[in-house]
């Protein structure tokens, strides 16, 4: 997709953050853009301050975990602006903690809003792509920690491992198509993720303060200090659109975690390394 021009944007997560920064980049380069987002206040702030392209912007409240809420999300911005051209499924949400004392209803939780909104945002709105013939693009938001586990981030990489595997999948399947994927594999940026417990919704258990949890006092504290001298998303959006244009799977925003990724895939190079020896010890005599 290489003219973004009177396209449109599609974006959760959109009132802060990676999807504010998204939606500005997308509005400067002439689309039309519908931000989606949990926080009804953030929303009010977000289409404020872009007031200036008010004939092209467009917000919706929503609860990316809930299905109906999402497909009538969709049908508002369907309504609005017509065909729809890039779906940014950006937004996320983390529970950190030991994997056997996290709770079930976090599990629920956080795969509700980094997978199965994900794949709803794909089944939602990749029909609407295939039928208008315009081309598009999807780009699911994932994570570094999808290309590597770490200890105490067992929910949150398991989710942005999915994330990595379905963006994989889909690519396979739309691969000579109009329709291009990509996944964003962000290290740490300047967010609000580390406190996005203030929208855990009642049903998951209501708001929580990840300061308030004694366990994680240190892990938290040193997540919060790596997030504010972080990279600005305002340098995140220009790899995004870049992608988009070329058509690249795979996006990341530090080159120098380029070791824990090859560090990983040494280890499972080992694997087979290993297996082939096992066979060949194993063989009939």
């Amino acid at each position: 997709m290489q003219d973004f021009n009177g396209k449109t944007a599609f974006v959760t997560g959109g009132a802060s953050g990676i999807g504010f920064a998204l939606a500005k980049g997308f509005l400067e380069a002439g689309m039309n853009v519908m931000l989606a987002d949990i926080e009804e206040r953030a929303l009010d702030a977000a289409l404020k301050s872009l007031a200036l392209y008010n004939n092209r912007l467009g917000g919706v409240v929503l609860d990316v975990s809930l299905r109906d809420a999402y497909e009538q999300a969709a049908a508002e911005t369907v309504a609005k602006f017509g065909k729809v051209h890039v779906v940014c499924n950006n937004a996320g949400m983390s529970r950190a903690g030991p994997l056997d004392k996290i709770a079930p209803s976090d599990w629920e939780w956080v795969w509700g809003v980094n997978v199965r909104a994900a794949v709803a945002g794909i089944q939602i709105f990749l029909p609407h792509m295939k039928a208008h013939g315009e081309g598009g693009h999807i780009v699911n938001t994932a994570s570094m920690a999808g290309l590597g586990g770490s200890a105490l981030s067992g929910v949150y990489c398991s989710t942005k491992f999915a994330v990595v595997g379905i963006s994989e999948a889909l690519a396979e399947e739309l691969r000579g198509t109009d329709i291009g994927v990509s996944v964003l594999c962000p290290a740490f940026v300047r967010t609000n993720m580390p406190m996005n417990g203030r929208n855990r919704p009642d049903r998951f258990g209501g708001p929580l303060d990840i300061l308030a949890d004694p366990a994680l006092k240190e892990r938290n504290a040193r997540f919060l200090a790596a997030t504010k001298t972080a990279l600005d998303p305002d340098r995140v959006a220009p790899m995004v659109m870049r992608a988009i244009r070329e058509n690249r799977l795979y996006i990341v925003t530090d080159p120098a975690r380029r070791d824990v990724v090859a560090a990983r895939h040494a280890r499972l190079m080992q694997a087979f390394d290993a297996a082939a020896e096992d066979l060949a010890k194993s063989e009939p005599r």
